[in-house]
């Protein structure tokens, strides 16, 4: 029996509210019909939805949702609109506007950074409770970003003095000698993504001003060696890229009143030999050890174009390289409560 095929209508009164939820060329309404197999339009300040019953009611739900974000003065992005269905399609809806209430901190343009899901929500407790933190999961599910922005916050409440940020340099190993210009020259475009999210967070002319004091260090994993990191915020990033002798070196690089977040894709390892990453390493030698804790991330946690998703299940399911690592028994992630992780 096919299923009754109904129309809602969603009235909005205000006009810039009504702007703001549909997006430009109506885009957030775009991401909402793909998702859930309905027909949206819009017909002066009245958004109607056709579609099958249950599907209908879900995406009228999710942009009432939306809407109660435009109320308390929050503007929405793609990735709100984004994080919405997936926590509908999950049954979690009803905890979508409790992950705004709070603000982790203002980026350079003085705009609120808030969690866009509840495995960022995850992550970010886990960092708050624990000395050394590892996000594990795909790219798009912001594990850089949010270690800078809690980075960034914990050097503005006075709690270190030092941001610390590496990553290996070149993917299979660090041989930086045939690359052009000098040592900088050669290592900063691995080390993009950092100041992209730096530029994003405190902007261009405070980043260039902490790098040249001293209190943020970006530099090659390499450089890491023979230190201790005392009173500072560490950030470990495409960890899944590091030696197991290099993971060992920088975790052990921790001093007092220090911090550290280690991130890393294990599905995207380029060393020559995949079961030699100090991440899988790691993850299988450090899971019992007390104040280290391990944050996953999926598919549905990645907060950009909701393709990339996508692509990352197509090729989630079409690997056919066996599975060594404690990980595997963590691809499906069950699904909790959000108000029991309070």
């Amino acid at each position: 029996m096919t299923e009754e095929t109904v129309t809602k209508r969603l009235l909005v009164s205000d006009v810039n509210e009504m702007l703001n939820l549909i997006g430009v060329g109506n885009a957030y309404l775009d991401i909402i019909a793909d998702a859930l197999d309905v027909d949206i339009t819009t017909v002066g300040q009245e958004i109607r939805i056709t579609g099958p019953r249950d599907s209908g009611s879900t995406a009228y739900t999710i942009l009432q949702k939306l809407l109660e974000l435009l109320a308390q003065n929050i503007k929405i992005a793609g990735p709100d609109v984004v994080s919405a269905v997936k926590m509908a399609q999950k049954g979690t809806l009803d905890y979508f506007t409790d992950m705004y209430n709070e603000a982790l901190i203002k980026d350079a343009k003085g705009q609120p950074i808030r969690v866009k899901n509840f495995g960022q929500r995850q992550y970010i407790d886990a960092i708050r409770r624990n000395t050394i933190t590892f996000g594990i999961g795909p790219a798009g599910t912001g594990k850089t970003f949010l270690a800078v922005v809690i980075a960034v916050a914990a050097l503005k409440a006075g709690e270190v003095e030092r941001i610390i940020v590496t990553r290996p340099a070149v993917e299979a190993g660090e041989s930086l000698g045939f690359l052009p210009g000098d040592l900088k020259d050669k290592v900063d475009p691995y080390l993009r993504p950092i100041y992209d999210a730096l530029h994003a967070v405190i902007g261009t002319e405070h980043t260039n001003r902490l790098l040249e004091r001293g209190v943020i260090e970006i530099a090659p994993l390499a450089y890491m060696r023979g230190r201790t990191l005392e009173n500072a915020f560490a950030i470990l990033d495409e960890a899944q890229n590091t030696t197991q002798a290099q993971m060992k070196m920088f975790l052990t690089r921790l001093g007092f009143n220090s911090q550290m977040i280690v991130n890393g894709d294990i599905s995207q390892i380029d060393l020559p030999s995949k079961g030699r990453s100090g991440l899988i390493q790691a993850e299988n030698l450090l899971q019992k050890v007390p104040h280290i804790r391990f944050v996953y991330f999926d598919a549905s946690d990645v907060v950009r174009n909701p393709v990339v998703a996508a692509i990352i299940e197509a090729y989630s399911r079409g690997t056919s390289e066996p599975h060594t690592h404690a990980s595997v028994a963590k691809t499906i992630k069950p699904e909790k409560d959000p108000k029991k992780e309070d």
